[in-house]
């Protein structure tokens, strides 16, 4: 059921990169609407074998049926390669997920919002200090506090990053614990915590909603340039 919902994808992909009006899609002068090729289930078996975990359904079967990467939400899905034998995801950000954590569960709970909050009002302020070396000694230090909070390597463990949006901004595909299967926002580098890319009715999107609702996007952007020169 799950190879049938990315019947077509390829073809639909490649019609986008041929008509003039596909560069008017956010991101696609980046990827180029190229797709690379799909892994085996022999190149599946021995990723999954090295990370220690079973990826998403929907996402297994992308992979085998449609591309390891290239074409797709913002600057193109990071692809799955496999460099000097072990395999690794590529793409700006992509080593931010340590491979070693993809098989512990993703947290339930991010850092108390409190204590994010409480943190966020004594962020140091330029214009309170005389001297711009001690502001850069004072940042730096609440740099340190704000890191340990929000990017400590278990805060995305469980978790992979899939696509860069460009300023920092990524989405993760959460591949264990109770959110297995959705795709999340990252917005730490504008002082917030990650948070669940949720669909029009308020539900979890997962990564064939997050990839097939692209490419809808895309065909009607695509089709309202064409219509509009």
């Amino acid at each position: 059921m799950d190879d049938q919902q990315w019947s077509g994808v390829r073809r639909r992909v490649a019609a986008l990169g041929a008509q003039p009006s596909g560069g008017e899609v956010f991101g696609s002068r980046g990827h180029g609407w190229v797709l690379e090729d799909p892994l085996t289930n022999d190149e599946l078996a021995e990723l999954e074998a090295q990370t220690g975990v079973r990826l998403p359904d929907d996402y297994r079967s992308f992979l085998t049926s449609v591309a390891a990467g290239g074409a797709g939400p913002a600057h193109g899905l990071f692809p799955a390669r496999r460099v000097d034998g072990r395999w690794r995801w590529e793409g700006d950000g992509a080593d931010l997920a340590d491979p070693s954590l993809l098989a512990r569960p993703f947290p339930d709970r991010g850092p108390d919002p409190e204590v994010l909050d409480a943190l966020l009002a004594v962020r140091p302020e330029e214009e309170d200090f005389e001297e711009i070396e001690d502001f850069d000694d004072a940042m730096e230090a609440w740099d340190e506090r704000w890191a340990s909070l929000v990017f400590a390597p278990e805060r995305t463990a469980g978790a992979l990053v899939i696509c860069h949006l460009g300023c920092a901004q990524r989405e993760w595909l959460i591949v264990s614990g109770t959110h297995r299967g959705t795709v999340w926002s990252d917005p730490r580098a504008d002082d917030m915590d990650l948070a669940p890319l949720l669909d029009a009715a308020g539900r979890p999107v997962t990564f064939a909603d997050w990839y097939l609702g692209w490419l809808r996007e895309a065909e009607e952007t695509v089709r309202r340039a064409a219509a509009h020169p």
